[in-house]
């Protein structure tokens, strides 16, 4: 489908920081750089609108969500308070499968590097999936569908402002975020769930700490 074709391509120039945060998104240029339509720029858009990747300004189009925009810290409040409570579930019905796919992707997400100098300096595609299927097989032990699903919109829609705590003024050094998910990954298969819910709250509140560091910084 070419809407999906033009959705992937101008995702792929957000999310590898081809566009600036707040740098408005032309549906004349887009149509006119991919050799399309309006209305298959259109439709892209207003899906990126949706993921939270994009946001649609009252008679001025389309633009990449401003780095100040508020509705980052409202994702990181809303993350802390479901995502603790989908970790508690999971360490209370977690089965030996479970354990087993937590072990796995923790050791995936350890032994994949972060940064990648031919991908610039966001983290590397590798190490971002990495990082969200960790993330996801720890709260899937909860075994409730609908929350899951809360997660993969709310992971997508943050996914963009986390890339953006990666500028070397205020990223997290490499051995300190390796530590923030070993010590997760441990509190959750020692069936500690408010450890690991008190673990996790705190990583995600270090998220929110560095937007609002590169927020000021753009000032």
């Amino acid at each position: 489908m070419l809407s999906e074709q033009i959705y992937d391509q101008v995702r792929d120039a957000i999310m590898r920081g081809e566009v600036e945060p707040g740098q408005a998104l032309k549906p004349q240029e887009l149509a006119a750089r991919y050799e399309v339509s309006l209305a298959v720029v259109r439709e892209a858009l207003v899906r990126l609108v949706g993921e939270g990747l994009a946001e649609r300004l009252t008679n001025r189009g389309f633009a990449v969500p401003s780095l100040a925009d508020r509705r980052w810290q409202e994702i990181v409040e809303a993350r802390q308070t479901v995502e603790p409570a989908m970790l508690r579930l999971s360490v209370a019905r977690g089965d030996l499968e479970w354990e087993t796919r937590v072990r796995a992707a923790g050791h995936r997400l350890a032994r994949t590097p972060m940064y990648v100098p031919d991908e610039g300096s966001y983290y590397s595609a590798a190490w971002a999936e990495a990082h969200r299927l960790f993330h996801r097989t720890l709260l899937d032990g909860c075994g409730n569908a609908v929350l899951l699903e809360n997660f993969d919109r709310m992971w997508m829609a943050s996914e963009l402002a986390r890339r953006w705590t990666v500028h070397p003024a205020y990223r997290l050094p490499v051995e300190e975020v390796l530590a923030q998910h070993e010590a997760l990954e441990r509190a959750a298969l020692s069936r500690d769930p408010e450890e690991a819910a008190g673990l996790l709250t705190d990583h995600l509140g270090a998220t929110a700490a560095l937007l609002t560091g590169a927020e000021s910084a753009g000032e």
